[in-house]
């Protein structure tokens, strides 16, 4: 499964921009499952649907960085979108579903990312029927609009006719987001034919009711004072992102910044980043092609490819390699640029990273003589369950004078905060605000195996002489474990603190989901999802668990 996709070649969506004022208009080809075995039909949608969905997103922040307003429609006479298709799920292993969920689930909330850091405001046009997963993607617009027909309505009927959960978000958004009141939500999420008109605005389901005739003239209305409103940073001309070059091999992926090795009887992936190899130079000029843009496209990808086909390597070790000094020397042309441009690589640097925090792998980052931790790239040490710095001389040159080090600078100290809104380090040192406070002194320099211990920032610092075999150790102990009880151990100490919109979407409504999946209710044969559309009730075994 590949993740790249172009305006050129959409299947599912219609990208047109006037202005300040983008239209991305749902029109899903019925026959362009990604997989064989259903019919896209109603705007239904599968991964590949989202893969698209993604793609334009992104390239509405970095092509389009005039436009402050997108209209989310459908192209389709009176129905706005079925939400995922069921047939899909229905035939999906429990794995894909998780997947497909889980990077939904990141699209939406990079559609609020924009609305937030990027004044790219997004406007949901429901011109018909809405349900499910459709009414999951308007949710994740700023303002919904629905156009009152006397038929349409929106709708999140996962629970009486499919026996599982909303799995985008739906639930969380409703009275997180719209503050829509308990008792109503309650019967709003169990009634399978949805609410419509006057009640769906009184209930704040949705923001406004537009007559048939005059919607689309009302919509470009809204988006218009939308725009007006924005605060994106000024721009003129955007920057292509052009393809991304990946060599596929039997054993991995090699990017020009990002390498991936997979050894599948140790079921482990290495993951190593390449710092950048030149100075930087003028970010507009340099476009995709400079350095923390394009390893971050890289490693976007890289995680997504591993995350959905390679299933079984249950353990990732990150590692770098290149010249701290550059590292911080690329991050901090970005952090000083100040426009539009700096402003979105950074917020797609801290959504990769929020991808990586959420992936359900055990990551073990290996800090070793020649590794680049530093800045933007220690926050990807950061994020791992355990970290390691080799503590002496290369493995392979002994006579050598070189050591591991690690450099924090302020890239770990806001910039990249996690889905609970902590940076790393306050997820780390939780409650201890002296700690962090006594980090951010110790910034701009290299710190030593020793001082990593002592500061608490690595979990242990072997030397020489057993690094090997410490290593080794880790990770083989690592593999002898339970899968399942590794992801549940790992997304349970990776947040905490405060929750948010998004841990609780991607702990306990996600956790609850992948449970729900995979019980008889739902998923056995006389089970509520295997059962739509045959004619035949579901058989609920009543015990509540």
């Amino acid at each position: 499964m590949t993740f790249e996709r172009h305006p050129d070649r959409y299947r599912h969506w219609r990208l047109t921009v006037d202005d300040d004022v983008a239209w991305l208009e749902m029109d899903v080809d019925e026959q362009g499952g990604i997989v064989p075995g259903y019919e896209l039909k109603l705007n239904s949608y599968d991964l590949g649907v989202d893969i698209e969905l993604y793609d334009a997103t992104q390239r509405l922040r970095f092509e389009y960085p005039a436009v402050r307003t997108v209209i989310l429609t459908s192209a389709k006479e009176k129905v706005f979108c079925a939400g995922a298709n069921i047939r899909m799920l229905a035939a999906s292993e429990h794995h894909w579903k998780v997947n497909f969920c889980k990077f939904t689930n990141e699209t939406r909330n990079g559609i609020e990312d924009a609305t937030e850091h990027s004044g790219q405001r997004y406007l949901a046009a429901v011109n018909g029927s809405c349900a499910g997963g459709g009414y999951e993607i308007a949710l994740a617009c700023e303002k919904i609009l629905l156009v009152d027909d006397n038929s349409s309505t929106v709708a999140l009927p996962e629970v009486p006719l499919l026996g599982v959960l909303p799995g985008t978000g739906g639930l969380t958004r409703l009275v997180d987001k719209r503050r829509v009141r308990r008792d109503r939500a309650d019967v709003f999420a169990t009634r399978s034919d949805g609410v419509k008109g006057k009640t769906a605005v009184d209930w704040r389901l949705v923001d406004e009711l537009v007559p048939r005739q005059e919607f689309r003239e009302t919509v470009l209305s809204r988006a218009r004072d939308l725009a007006d409103e924005s605060d994106r940073l000024p721009a003129e001309a955007g920057i292509e992102l052009t393809p991304l070059t990946c060599e596929v091999t039997e054993d991995g992926l090699k990017y020009r910044f990002v390498d991936v090795v997979c050894d599948r009887a140790a079921a482990l992936a290495t993951l190593t980043v390449r710092g950048p190899r030149d100075d930087p130079g003028d970010l507009h000029e340099e476009g995709a092609g400079g350095w923390l843009l394009a390893m971050t496209r890289e490693l976007d990808d890289a995680i997504l490819r591993l995350r959905t086909n390679e299933n079984e390597l249950g353990t990732w070790v990150l590692r770098t390699e290149g010249d701290p000094a550059k590292v911080l020397a690329c991050e901090q042309a970005v952090f000083g640029a100040k426009d539009w441009l700096g402003n979105e690589i950074l917020h797609y640097y801290k959504r990769t990273l929020k991808r990586l925090d959420v992936t359900s792998r055990t990551l073990i980052a290996l800090i070793e003589p020649g590794s680049c931790f530093a800045g933007v790239l220690l926050e990807l040490a950061l994020a791992a369950d355990r970290q390691y710095i080799l503590d002496g001389p290369p493995i392979d040159d002994e006579d050598s004078d070189e050591r591991a080090s690690i450099t924090l600078s302020e890239a770990n100290f806001g910039p990249f905060p996690m889905g609970n809104g902590l940076t790393r380090l306050q997820s780390r040192f939780y409650g201890d605000d002296d700690h962090v406070a006594w980090l951010a002194r110790e910034r701009g320099h290299a710190l030593t195996p020793a001082e990593t211990v002592e500061l608490g920032l690595v979990t242990d610092a072997p030397d020489d002489l057993d690094w090997e075999d410490e290593i080794r150790i880790a990770l083989e102990g690592r593999a002898s474990l339970s899968p399942d009880a590794l992801t549940g151990m790992e997304a349970n100490h990776r947040f905490v603190g405060p929750e948010t919109i998004e841990t609780k979407i991607f702990g306990r409504l996600t956790a609850w989901q992948n449970w729900i999946f995979t019980r008889p209710n739902a998923s056995g044969p006389e089970g509520a999802l295997r059962r739509y559309g045959t004619g035949q009730k579901a058989v609920f075994d009543r015990k509540r668990v």
